[in-house]
């Protein structure tokens, strides 16, 4: 046996990376799966693999399932496939895309190889070893806040008015009627004083 060390840079900025401590006889699901955990995604969505060269050409699909698409060759299934069986040379390509809606893409290095001897057998496999860069957030702001705030805005229903409160410029009947009852009281006054509330001096921002 042996431990494979694999870098998966986010494809968009290549600072932004995660180290993976996998075995070579775990298969593509498990390196599926520590990947997203890695950079904090979900695991409701298609996923899958292509075997690359160094250039980053697209070969054969490594898939999670077969979707119905168009394939040139028929895809290796994750959960049947070794990553040690995809293993072409010491510095092994892959690219990774998840959500195919949203097409997440991370491209995959092979560089490092660790003796059976070596490896830290108290690790659980497979593992994050190293984490560098803020990685992407997989819904945007709201991902940030997290599940507990998306409750608590549909509890609460945060998206309409709530109740005593109108919109703005909107005033109930009854505070109208008496509005205008002040202002033929004050209709003098304010002639003589100026332009009321807002004097010409007052800059609204």
């Amino acid at each position: 046996m042996a431990i494979l060390k694999f870098r998966v840079y986010w494809e968009e900025d290549d600072a932004i990376y995660r180290d993976i401590l996998v075995k070579h006889t775990q298969s593509f699901i498990d390196l599926h799966q520590i990947i997203l955990k890695a950079f904090e995604f979900d695991q409701i969505h298609g996923a899958t693999f292509y075997r690359s060269n160094d250039t980053w050409k697209r070969g054969r699909e490594i898939s999670k399932e077969v979707y119905e698409k168009e394939y040139v060759a028929p895809p290796l299934l994750m959960s049947e496939t070794a990553i040690g069986t995809e293993i072409i040379d010491t510095n092994q390509h892959f690219i990774y895309v998840y959500d195919f809606a949203k097409a997440w893409t991370f491209l995959i290095e092979l560089i490092q190889v660790i003796k059976n001897a070596d490896a830290d057998i108290d690790l659980e496999y497979p593992v994050v070893s190293r984490v560098e860069g803020v990685g992407p957030m997989q819904y945007g702001s709201k991902g940030l806040l997290g599940k507990k705030f998306a409750d608590i805005e549909e509890k609460y229903d945060l998206s309409e008015t709530a109740d005593g409160f109108g919109e703005e410029g909107e005033e109930d009947g009854n505070d109208s009627d008496d509005a205008e009852d002040a202002d033929d009281d004050s209709e003098d006054s304010s002639e003589e004083s100026g332009s009321g509330f807002l004097d010409d001096s007052f800059e609204a921002y």
